[in-house]
C-alpha cells in the first residue's frame, strides 16, 4: 500500500479516463458511476459493448447493474469482508499474478496469511453475498486482464474507509493489475477541481504536489521561497476543525467553497460549533445556508468568471478561461486572497494575474514542474511531468512506486463494523446518496429546470418494509437517529433492500445530514455517511400519492 500512496493519498485516478473502455475486467464498488460521473460512466459502458466483463459492488440497484455480468449486494459497510473474501479465492486458486507478487511487491507471506484466517462463510455471514457469487466475481476478476478497479464514496464515507481503500489496493496488487493501461485503483472525484485543490495543498499535512509538511527538508524549501517561517506540524482537516470550534481552541474559521450546514454530518453539531466561533468568514459565490451564520460574506467569482486551471481526477492540468465579467462586487478567490493578506501586511502577494500564480507553484512542485500555460494552452497534462520535455503520465508506478526500494507493500486490513449498527430502536440503516440532477444543489437548485427534474427529497424504501409500517408512496414519513429527525416522502422501491433506506442530501429543507453519523475514519477523517441507524414513522399530516389525495393519519 506504501508504494501507491500519491495516488491514494491525493485522491487520484492511477490510470486514465479513456484507458476504462479498453479494459478487459470492470470491478465497480461504492460508485454510483452513470449518475455520478456520467462520462466515465459512458467509458464502462463502451468497455461493456466492446466484450468486458463488469462486477458491480453496491447495496443499491443502481444502473450500472443492469450492465453487470455480476452484482454483489453487499450489505452497507462491509466491503472489506467483501474484498477479503474474493482474495481468499484468487489465492486458494492461485489466480494471483506470482511473477509481479516476487518483482514487484513487499509483505506478502504476512498479508496472505491475515487472508487465510477468514473463510467464505464468515464473509457471506457479513456481507449477504453468497460464497457462489463471491467465487464467481473472484474468479473473473482474477483470470481476466488488464482489470481495472473504480470506486467513489461509497468506500471512502466510513468510519474505516482508509481500510476499504487499502484492501483494494491489495487486491490490484495480488493481480499484477497496477503499472499498466487499463488497470489500477481509480477513485473518481466528486466534484471539479477538488484533485487540483488537493494538489495545490489544501490539505494540513501537506504543501503543493503532496510535499509533507513534516519533512524538515521540504519545509525549509518553502521557507526560503515565500521568507517566513512555517510550522513544523501538520494542521487540523475539516472534520476535526469543527471539533476545534466547539471547544474553543479555534475562535475564528475562513471558510471557502464550503457548506458544511448541508453537507457534513450531524449538521446540528456544525451549526453549534459555528456559533462558538468569534469570527466567522464565508466567501462563496451564492449566500449559502451555512454563509447565512457568517459574520462577514465574501462573494466570489463562479468558474465562468475567472481564469486559471482545473486538475480533473485523472491528474489532468487544463486550462480555464474567463467566458463573462464577474457579476456584482464578486471577484476570483485569488485576488480576495491576496487584498486580506496585503491587508495585513504579509509580503508576497503581489500577483498580477493567475499564470503568476501557476509559474510560482511549478517551481516548488516536482510533480508539475514541466507544465507551463504554454504546454497546456490546447490540451491538458497529467502529472507528474517533471520537465518541459516530459509528455505527462498516462498512468503510474508504470517501473516503480514511491517507496525506498521502489516496491510495493501489502497491507493487511480486517473488517471491523461500522461505528453504528441496527437495534430495536432503530432498526434500519440509512444510506446516503448524490442525486443526477442536483449536485450539492447549492447551483443548481438557482438554475431553471433543474427542479423540474427533482423538486424534492424522497425517501427510498423497500416494498416489504413500507408494507410492514403501512407507508404508502407518495406519502410524508419521518427519518429519525440518534441525532435528529427529518421529514420526506417515501419513494417505494426494490432499489433498495430490505433494511435499507436511503436519500440524497441536495435539499436544504430536507437536511439529510442532520441524520448522518460524524463517527471518523482515524486516518482521513473523513465521517461514516454511509451507514447510519435509523427509524422510520408515519407522519401524522397531509400527503400526496400519485393518484389522489389523503388527509389525516394517511388512512382511507
Amino acid at each position: 500500500m506504501a508504494g501507491l500512496a500519491a495516488s491514494f493519498g491525493s485522491g487520484a485516478m492511477t490510470n486514465s479516463i479513456n484507458e476504462i473502455s479498453e479494459a478487459a475486467c470492470i470491478f465497480a464498488i461504492g460508485t454510483n458511476t452513470t449518475a455520478n460521473h456520467p462520462i466515465i460512466g459512458r467509458q464502462v459502458t463502451r468497455a461493456v459493448q466492446k466484450g468486458a466483463r463488469l462486477i458491480v459492488a453496491d447495496p443499491r440497484r443502481i444502473p450500472l447493474c443492469r450492465l453487470a455480468d455480476i452484482w454483489l449486494r453487499l450489505r452497507p459497510g462491509t466491503d472489506i469482508a467483501l474484498i477479503n473474501g474474493i482474495m481468499r479465492v484468487i489465492i486458494e486458486e492461485n489466480l494471483m499474478d506470482t511473477a509481479f507478487i516476487e518483482e514487484r511487491c513487499e509483505d506478502y507471506e504476512a498479508f496472505e496469511a491475515s487472508i487465510m484466517e477468514h473463510d467464505l462463510a464468515a464473509a457471506e455471514k457479513i456481507t449477504g453475498v453468497s460464497a457462489q457469487d463471491i467465487v464467481r466475481a473472484a474468479r473473473m476478476y482474477g483470470s481476466i486482464a488488464p482489470a481495472t478497479i473504480l470506486y467513489t464514496l461509497g468506500i471512502t464515507e466510513h468510519s474505516h474507509g482508509t481500510d476499504n481503500v487499502r484492501a483494494l489496493a491489495n487486491l490490484a496488487l495480488l493481480t499484477g493489475n497496477i503499472g499498466r493501461p487499463s488497470t489500477g485503483v481509480n477513485p473518481l472525484r466528486g466534484q471539479n477541481n477538488v484533485q487540483g485543490a488537493c494538489d495545490m495543498g489544501a490539505l494540513p499535512n501537506v504543501y503543493t504536489g503532496y510535499q509533507e509538511v513534516e519533512n524538515e527538508e521540504v519545509r525549509i524549501k518553502f521557507e526560503r521561497a515565500w521568507n517566513c517561517k512555517l510550522s513544523p506540524s501538520n494542521g487540523l482537516k475539516m472534520t476535526e476543525m469543527f471539533d476545534a470550534a466547539h471547544e474553543g481552541r479555534i475562535k475564528a474559521l475562513y471558510l471557502k467553497g464550503e457548506d458544511p450546514v448541508v453537507t457534513d454530518a450531524d449538521t446540528t453539531f456544525i451549526e453549534k460549533a459555528i456559533s462558538h466561533l468569534e469570527l466567522f468568514i464565508v466567501q462563496d459565490i451564492f449566500l449559502t445556508e451555512t454563509a447565512r451564520l457568517a459574520d462577514v460574506v465574501l462573494p466570489a467569482a463562479s468558474f465562468a468568471e475567472k481564469d486559471g486551471t482545473f486538475t480533473n481526477t485523472e491528474r489532468r492540468v487544463q486550462r480555464i478561461r474567463k467566458a463573462i465579467e464577474p457579476r456584482g462586487n464578486s471577484r476570483p478567490d485569488w485576488m480576495i486572497i491576496c487584498d486580506i493578506a496585503r491587508s495585513m501586511g504579509v509580503e508576497g502577494f503581489d500577483f498580477d494575474n493567475t499564470q503568476e500564480i501557476f509559474e510560482e507553484m511549478r517551481v516548488l512542485t516536482p510533480s508539475y514542474s514541466g507544465i507551463n500555460y504554454e504546454r497546456i494552452e490546447k490540451s491538458g497534462i497529467q502529472w507528474p511531468c517533471p520537465d518541459n520535455e516530459h509528455p505527462g503520465t498516462p498512468y503510474l508506478y508504470s517501473e516503480r512506486f514511491n517507496t525506498s526500494s521502489g516496491r510495493a507493500k501489502f497491507a493487511p486490513v480486517s473488517y471491523r463494523p461500522s461505528a453504528e449498527t441496527t437495534s430495536h430502536e432503530y432498526p434500519f440503516i440509512l444510506i446516503t446518496r448524490r442525486s443526477a440532477f442536483h449536485y450539492h444543489a447549492v447551483m443548481t437548485h438557482k438554475a431553471e429546470g433543474f427542479d423540474e427534474l427533482r423538486k424534492e427529497e424522497r425517501i427510498e424504501i423497500h416494498p416489504t418494509d413500507a408494507a410492514t409500517l403501512e407507508i404508502q408512496d407518495g406519502e410524508v414519513i419521518k427519518v429519525s437517529s440518534r441525532r435528529g429527525s427529518v421529514k420526506a416522502k417515501a419513494n417505494i422501491t426494490e432499489v433498495v433492500p430490505a433494511g435499507v433506506v436511503c436519500m440524497t442530501f441536495n435539499f436544504a429543507e430536507t437536511r439529510t445530514n442532520i441524520l448522518t453519523n460524524r463517527a471518523l475514519d482515524p486516518v482521513a477523517k473523513t465521517p461514516e455517511f454511509k451507514v447510519c441507524a435509523v427509524k422510520i414513522e408515519r407522519e401524522e399530516s397531509a400527503y400526496i400519492t400519485k393518484d389522489y389525495i389523503r388527509w389525516g393519519t394517511g388512512k382511507s
